[in-house]
């Protein structure tokens, strides 16, 4: 898995990516004694808002990274948020009412929005080779479960010789370092969509997306994740302190076992998939999900406890981590920055609707029924999965192509095979042109000439 760091652009953005992960980390915990020292006895209330606005600002603010990369270079993009990520958080110690540190936090998250699937959807770019993008997937799944058990860990060192305010100043460093590992590389530049109007080419991602069964099955498996996702984060503390009579401490063990879990599946996932196709392996976790969610609800003790939440992350890392490999192969390069973007918006709008139903579930009707109504979502997000993506999913479709004419912008390939009169140009050129029904085979992904998913054949 380490391998694919012997490449040098990779390695300079997942280092990048690591210390934007770190900054962000200290970001949150710094909010947190920040939200509290204006707040008080309010500080709660005050952070799930400011958690609302973070998933409302991932939903609504992600869609313009796919316009963004077409008309800016990737890596001044990426430079540009985390510079301006860095300026947001620096201003954050000199707040003094409620209503700045929510409009900073949905400054911040704006940049994060634009930031996260702008460099996820640059990764395939630069790693061609699937088995060592699966790794990539893996070390940034990696990444991520280390860095929320490593952040507040780093944190309180930090807190015994600092006050909290100088941590958002180390999160401003970070992001620091994090641009000039960017500007250290060289990136491949997305290609703008061609005409067409704004609104059409912000929403071109989703619709891409919800064109494609694979990622339709995707979104599903999605919500199943944040079914579980959302009761470890939302009601990990009340089960730990409330039902098991534990201890703050108790609360971060049983995190780290879901953190665990995760990374030992992320770490096996390479050799996994070699063996076992993704559908099932996603599938899999799924719906081990579900039936952890109602092994939940059940009275357990501490032990059983403990091994339940490591047999969660395991689960969730199963779902989410091989996502990546379907958005690469349902995209191409013109259309990638906008389908991860699109990933990502819809993927947090399903958190969205299960972090406030965890929650207010929870403390209305209690843990045990929450847990299984929880499981029912799973289970939901499994069956509409399997509706969605068929088992038969080649990544080549045989396809028909009936004839018709257009004037879009071209270049001359297996769906432009037409001779000119005179010159028309350099390609990509533009020009009335018929196409002739076509019979053929190729990696199918939604585009201007795909606009629909064949019916009658596999994987539609």
């Amino acid at each position: 898995m380490l391998t694919v760091l012997r490449h040098r652009t990779y390695r300079h953005l997942f280092a990048a990516q690591v210390l934007s992960l770190i900054g962000t980390g200290l970001t949150t915990v710094a909010l947190g004694l920040l939200a509290y020292e204006l707040a008080g006895a309010d500080a709660g209330a005050v952070l799930g808002t400011a958690l609302a606005i973070k998933m409302i600002a991932y939903v609504g603010v992600s869609q313009f990274a796919g316009v963004l990369t077409g008309f800016l270079p990737r890596r001044t993009l990426l430079v540009g948020l985390n510079l301006a990520r860095a300026a947001f958080v620096l201003v954050l110690p000199f707040v003094t009412e409620i209503w700045q540190v929510y409009a900073l936090v949905f400054a911040f998250q704006s940049m994060s929005a634009l930031f996260t699937p702008t460099f996820q959807g640059t990764i395939p770019d630069i790693l061609p080779d699937e088995r060592e993008y699966t790794d990539a997937l893996s070390l940034s799944r990696l990444a991520y479960d280390l860095e929320s058990l490593f952040s507040p860990l780093l944190a309180a060192l930090l807190l015994t010789v600092i006050s909290f305010h100088w941590l958002f100043l180390g999160t401003v460093f970070g992001f620091l370092a994090s641009a000039a590992l960017v500007v250290s590389v060289a990136l491949p530049v997305a290609k703008a969509a061609a005409g067409g109007r704004f609104v059409d080419k912000l929403t071109r991602g989703i619709r891409v997306y919800l064109a494609t069964p694979r990622l339709r099955g995707l979104l599903a498996l999605s919500f199943a994740a944040s079914s579980g996702g959302s009761m470890v984060i939302v009601n990990t503390v009340v089960l730990v302190r409330a039902d098991l009579g534990g201890t703050n401490d108790d609360v971060a063990f049983l995190f780290a076992a879901y953190g665990l879990g995760s990374m030992a599946v992320a770490i096996a996932l390479s050799r996994l998939l070699d063996r076992v196709p993704t559908r099932t392996v996603m599938l899999t976790g799924a719906s081990a999900m579900a039936g952890l969610l109602v092994a939940a609800s059940l009275d357990l003790g501490w032990t059983s406890s403990l091994a339940l939440w490591a047999l969660l992350g395991a689960a969730a890392s199963a779902i989410g981590t091989p996502g990546g490999l379907l958005l690469r192969r349902s995209s191409d390069a013109d259309s990638r920055p906008a389908v991860f973007a699109a990933q990502f918006a819809l993927s947090h709008a399903c958190w969205l609707v299960t972090y406030p139903a965890a929650g207010w579930l929870g403390a209305t009707i209690g843990l045990g029924p929450t847990f299984l109504v929880m499981a029912a979502a799973a289970a939901t997000g499994v069956a509409a999965a399997l509706s969605f993506w068929p088992a038969n999913d080649p990544v080549e479709v045989e396809h028909v192509h009936q004839a018709f004419a257009h004037d879009a912008p071209h270049v001359h390939d297996d769906h432009h095979r037409h001779d000119h009169e005179g010159w028309e140009g350099p390609e990509p050129h533009c020009h009335p042109h018929r196409h002739q029904p076509i019979r053929h085979r190729h990696a199918l992904v939604i585009d201007d000439h795909h606009a629909t998913w064949p019916t009658g054949t596999a994987g539609g």
